[in-house]
């Protein structure tokens, strides 16, 4: 049966994309019988992650070459979205916009317009302009340490949309403030994935397994001979265990957990999931699983439902279509964990 391990974000190890029925190199295409498809499967590091790929196609000596269009796709989306790169557009934006509106092209506008759009929906819950929080509390580049009142107070005045002034009519970005910036590691991954997947589907890729780091997975149908893509997530307190298992076809999976990046300090464990609202890392889950029809909204969707908890985040939820949501909670008095499933209306 074909499986992916799903972990949460990108700080994870590589997760395998791996079939029972076949068994092929990185760089090989066997042929599949009697569906008369090729596989391929293949890797690479890009946005700090490794995305990895597992794909089904007609053609044996065009399915390699369409994998490696898929990952220069992940390679241009980081270099246009990247924040820790000082040549990208966002970067641009960043270091400008405060003094005067940036123009950007028109794919990287839509984008920030979109994760706006998760913001204002969220109630703050999803918020792109949470880089001043990551770096007080140590995220940025760093393990994570416990801020001060005044560098807290400070980052806090520099976190929100209302910050953000978009204009449409010209493509402008500008900020209101000195020291706001915009950071869409969030989301950026999950759009990748959604361009890769667009991409292949244009190339009439049968099927194909799309993971960025195992923290968003996109299915385009299924494997040969079978429903759907099996997807394992991963237990988050015992990383050797396996949580949940679920089918996934032309569908994406997105997961957000505290076991990816944190610290403790006075017997307290701070996740590198912020509460923009708050200005402190989200209490009160393990993890967040979701379903959505694209790794753009997963990726977006799992950080808000992270933050809003599983009763909080009821309304937002029935507001959405087609979308299933996991939350891992913690069971204090057992050390380990129950799972809330949740579906929207």
């Amino acid at each position: 049966m074909a499986s992916v391990g799903a972990t949460a974000r990108c700080a994870s190890a590589f997760v395998a994309l791996s079939l029972a029925t076949v068994t092929t190199g990185p760089h090989r295409a066997a042929a599949i019988e009697p569906e008369h498809l090729f596989h391929h499967e293949a890797s690479r590091i890009s946005m700090a992650c490794e995305y990895a790929i597992e794909a089904y196609g007609p053609d044996a000596d065009a399915l390699p070459r369409i994998v490696d269009e898929g990952f220069d796709e992940v390679d241009r989306i980081d270099r246009l979205m990247s924040h820790y790169k000082s040549d990208s557009p966002l970067s641009r934006v960043n270091r400008e916009a405060a003094q005067h509106p940036v123009a950007v092209d028109p794919e990287l506008f839509d984008f920030i317009a979109d994760a706006m759009r998760y913001q204002h929906e969220s109630s703050g819950a999803f918020d792109i302009t949470v880089g001043p929080l990551m770096k007080a509390w140590g995220f940025f580049r760093g393990d994570g340490r416990v801020p001060s009142d005044d560098e807290l107070a400070a980052a806090r005045r520099l976190v929100g949309g209302a910050h953000v002034i978009l204009n449409p009519t010209s493509r402008t970005i500008g900020f209101d403030r000195s020291g706001v910036e915009l950071d869409l590691g969030g989301i950026a991954k999950g759009y990748a994935v959604d361009r890769v997947a667009g991409l292949f589907k244009r190339r009439r890729i049968t099927a194909a397994l799309i993971s960025a780091g195992g923290s968003t997975i996109y299915a385009i149908g299924a494997p040969p001979g079978r429903d759907g893509w099996t997807v394992a997530i991963q237990d988050p307190i015992d990383s050797r265990k396996i949580a949940l298992t679920i089918e996934l076809k032309d569908r994406a999976v997105s997961v957000a957990g505290s076991s990816e990046k944190s610290f403790e300090a006075g017997g307290v464990t701070y996740s590198h999931i912020m509460d923009p609202r708050t200005g402190t890392p989200a209490q009160g889950v393990l993890s967040v699983v979701v379903l959505a029809s694209s790794g753009t909204e997963g990726d977006a969707l799992d950080d808000a439902f992270f933050v809003l908890g599983p009763e909080r985040s009821r309304n937002y939820l029935n507001r959405l279509r087609a979308t299933e949501v996991f939350f891992f909670v913690p069971v204090r008095s057992t050390g380990g964990f129950e799972i809330d499933h949740r579906i929207s209306r």
